[in-house]
């Protein structure tokens, strides 16, 4: 899947200075003529006629020009850029006029910045951003927490309701200390542009006899990343006298004011800093801490800040308990703007009575969405709302340029190893706030599933955005690391992307289910027409997509395709990682080469054709390529040459094809480093020569076309499957199905000295989603294996909702994966991606 370590809408004005143009081209030149002494008057007039005209033709010819070389000089710009960085040439899936208006400037403001525990922006390339920080305490020590991190060793933190518009709450624990934040949007008469927003901050704690814990500081700053300064109050040190914290002005929300209330006794302290840079503010305020403990032996902000500090950090600390409201109101300075009301409205007792009617809003939404109370008991009921609350509270807004990795023999000028993508945004899911607080692809289609059950419209936005992303040659970089906060937490070696490799396209595991739900009318007038003026629009980039695929991916023989990307000239893997099919170490052919065929890939090119069919037929398209869609999902659903290109007929197990040998090590080698000097390395050791066969390795990659439901139910085939996935020496367990069998020559090996295994033995959820979801459609149709794949299928459904709910009331946490011999959570934490199907999962929803 991934490595190990994952604005102000500008509305400037701008006209020529027409004044001077009239001027110069009505003024009147001193001409006096005379011949012979008399004036000829009607001459004079002619003749001053013409050089009026001769001068406002100069003046005309003179823009025409200046125009026609600004416009053959970009198109000869665009010919210099190299295809890989130029955009695809097709109109922009989020200019449809369902995503403007209304629809944008819902959604204009949120939790959108999902790295840190609590952040918030605007969906604009340059924000006014906001966000908490406060001091942790651990083994007597003080720690500023902000940036979501692992070793901060939170008990727990996520959101346990989030509807992804407007409201949220979350809960986090740090040592006994228990924040709950809330945030709440409301657009009143009298606002501007977005909105306005709250925060409420309710600081508790269990240990009351720790004097470290018997108060809290907490900093709440806002930032202005377009660099306009921000303005103090005057009062910012007594907020009983006022409330006001800090006020501007900005182009897109016009004047805005952050106020702070609370009926508890505060401390009020401050920093104004004055750069560039927002992701470093986590030492900003650490370093402004230390100096003042260090000259005055005081933990407070110095109340002092640069010239037209452009960051406000506002440190407010209290003994515990104590609750805080954080309100931004925007659009002041308006005639009608109405401080007084909105002020009361987003503090206090409004804003309690409010956060308590939607939290109902949201429960009552999860009960008709996914009907869980006669199918799960309570512990699960909160696991599966925390799942969504998650999901949804982890949507963050990014802007910037990706870096792709240019080839050896490139025509490219450039000093680096790389080009930069063009200026993009991206609205997006992501996997984990602390691991991977970015865009994947691939995760994202999973995320899909979930999101489009509950708001189709941000799952269409969001779709949309990823699709925009695309190049002329209809490649989509797989991961997305856009601006300097999402740069900050990404190991170099996993910063450059690649053009020759893909990922799974499981956006279109989501489109599939909307094309199969318009056929149904499952949805309403309004939505069905959104959802078909989205796929009209995106329909030329899905088609690009798809051919990309096809054609940079295929194998050497029809319908065979390979991942791209695996390197053959290592000497430190066990196995090459196909890191681009996102299942990155699960064991592949040893010897990878253009003989290979990944099975995958295979299966993800059935689901793209098919559903690019079905739109193709719902869209009723007529391009020349329709037929294509139709043959190759034809050829690719070929039952028997699907067996003679991966089957195994003595075990009834599907596989990779390739240049393969099992006998494969990694050995301890002395080799010399710097200043020759000897170390010992793995190095990996092939003891006989690879031949062409299928890869002997049973795993999820075997089970792809049972997920894709190519078997027949009548196929002995299939009674193989369902032996395979109930087989405890195989991938069978207590927990969910493990990532590759115990029979395995890899299975749990290290992949290279640092690399643990990661896809050879762990349990992930969305795999196993997948194949619950191949068993609930064996169990419902005719055939001899009915009666089994049912069994199966509630026993896999029971162990996977029963281990995952376990983790959370053990460990406060959905995990990236988990353990295949206890069932104990592994890898990052919170992984709320797809985990989070587990309220599918428990839902008993599945694809189409």
């Amino acid at each position: 899947m991934r490595g190990n370590g994952r604005s102000a809408r500008s509305r400037i004005k701008s006209s020529p200075d027409v004044d001077e143009l009239d001027r110069r081209r009505h003024s009147k030149p001193d001409l006096n003529f005379r011949k012979n002494g008399i004036g000829d008057q009607s001459f004079i007039r002619i003749l001053n006629f013409n050089i009026k005209a001769l001068l406002g033709l100069v003046v005309f010819s003179f823009f025409i020009i200046l125009f026609l070389i600004l416009h053959l000089m970009k198109p000869v710009e665009d010919a210099q850029r190299p295809r890989v960085v130029t955009p695809f040439p097709a109109p922009k899936i989020m200019d449809l006029p369902q995503f403007q208006g209304e629809h944008k400037e819902s959604l204009y403001w949120g939790t959108y910045r999902p790295q840190v525990y609590l952040g918030i922006r605007a969906r604009t390339p340059q924000s006014l951003v906001a966000g908490l920080m406060w001091i942790g305490v651990k083994d007597g020590r003080y720690f500023v927490r902000h940036v979501c991190q692992d070793s901060d060793e939170l008990s727990t933190y996520g959101w346990t309701h989030h509807n992804g518009r407007d409201y949220g709450h979350q809960v986090l624990i740090d040592h006994g200390m228990t924040l709950a934040t809330s945030f709440l949007k409301s657009k009143e008469d009298g606002s501007g542009y977005g909105g306005d927003w709250t925060v409420r901050i309710d600081v508790k704690s269990e240990k009351w006899s720790e004097e470290m814990l018997r108060s809290a500081h907490l900093f709440f700053y806002l930032a202005d990343e377009e660099g306009n300064a921000l303005s103090l109050s005057g009062d910012v040190l007594d907020i009983r006298e006022n409330s006001l914290l800090a006020y501007g002005s900005r182009m897109d929300v016009g004047g805005w004011q952050l106020h702070l209330e609370s009926v508890d006794d505060l401390e009020v302290h401050y920093s104004g800093f004055k750069t560039p840079h927002i992701h470093n503010l986590s030492d900003l305020v650490q370093e402004s801490l230390g100096e003042e403990v260090r000259k005055f032996g005081r933990l407070q902000l110095p109340d002092a800040s640069d010239n037209s500090p452009n960051i406000l950090v506002f440190q407010i600390s209290a003994r515990i308990p104590f609750k805080i409201d954080i309100p931004f109101l925007s659009g002041i300075g308006l005639k009608s703007s109405r401080v007084e009301e909105r002020l009361k409205s987003l503090t206090g007792t409004s804003l309690t009575r409010e956060l308590i009617e939607k939290q109902k809003e949201f429960d009552n939404k999860f009960e008709i969405c996914f009907n869980l109370t006669s199918k799960v008991d309570s512990e699960s009921l909160v696991v599966g709302k925390a799942a969504l609350g998650n999901m949804l509270g982890g949507i963050g807004y990014f802007y910037g340029q990706s870096k792709i990795s240019l080839p050896k023999n490139n025509d490219v000028k450039s000093h680096d190893n790389f080009i930069s993508y063009w200026p993009a945004e991206l609205y997006t899911a992501v996997p984990s706030r602390s691991f991977f607080p970015r865009g994947f692809l691939w995760d994202e289609g999973f995320h899909q599933l979930l999101i489009w059950r509950w708001d189709i419209h941000i799952c269409l936005d969001i779709i949309g955005h990823w699709l925009d992303l695309m190049n002329i040659d209809g490649w989509i970089p797989r991961e997305q690391i856009l601006g300097a906060e999402a740069l900050s937490k990404v190991p170099e070696e996993f910063v450059l992307q690649h053009p020759t490799n893909g990922n799974p396209p499981t956006l279109l595991l989501v489109l599939h289910d909307l094309v199969s739900g318009l056929k149904r009318n499952k949805f309403s007038v309004v939505e069905s027409n959104d959802i078909s003026s989205f796929l009209e629009r995106g329909f030329v980039r899905l088609e690009a997509w798809f051919q990309w695929f096809n054609t940079t991916q295929s194998g050497n023989e029809m319908g065979s395709y390979f991942w791209h990307g695996r390197d053959n000239t290592t000497t430190r893997e066990l196995n090459p990682k196909a890191l681009s099919s996102g299942l990155d170490d699960y064991p592949r052919a040893s010897h990878p080469g253009g003989e290979e065929r990944h099975l995958d890939l295979r299966c993800w090119m059935l689901l793209a054709a098919e559903c690019m069919h079905s739109i193709r037929e719902l869209l009723q398209k007529e391009n020349g390529l329709e037929k294509e869609f139709g043959l190759t999902a034809k050829l690719l659903s070929d039952f028997d040459i699907l067996n003679q290109m991966h089957l195994d007929n003595a075990s009834g197990a599907y596989f990779d094809f390739g240049n393969h040998t099992e006998k494969v090590r990694l050995s301890w080698k002395e080799v010399r480093a710097g200043n020759n000097y000897p170390t010992r390395e793995l190095v990996r050791e092939t003891l006989e020569k690879p031949e062409l066969m299928l890869v002997p390795h049973i795993g999820y990659v075997s089970l792809f076309p049972f997920m894709e439901k190519i078997i027949p139910p009548e196929s002995w085939i299939l009674e193989k499957q369902l032996d395979l996935i109930s087989n405890r020496s195989t991938l069978w367990t207590d927990y969910g199905l493990r990532s590759l069998s115990k029979t395995s020559s890899i299975f749990m090996k290290r992949n290279t000295e640092h690399d643990p295994p990661y896809w050879r033995g762990p349990i992930w959820i969305n795999m196993n989603y997948r194949i619950l979801s191949a068993l609930h459609h064996y169990s419902q149709v005719d055939g001899a294996y009915r009666d089994k794949a049912r069994i199966i299928y509630n026993d896999l459904r029971r162990n996977l909702i029963r281990n995952v709910v376990r983790n959370y009331q053990q460990f406060g946490y959905l995990w990236e994966q988990y353990e295949q011999k206890k069932g104990k959570g592994k890898g990052a934490r919170p992984f709320t991606g797809w985990t989070s199907l587990v309220l599918l999962i428990m839902a008993e929803t599945y694809g189409e």
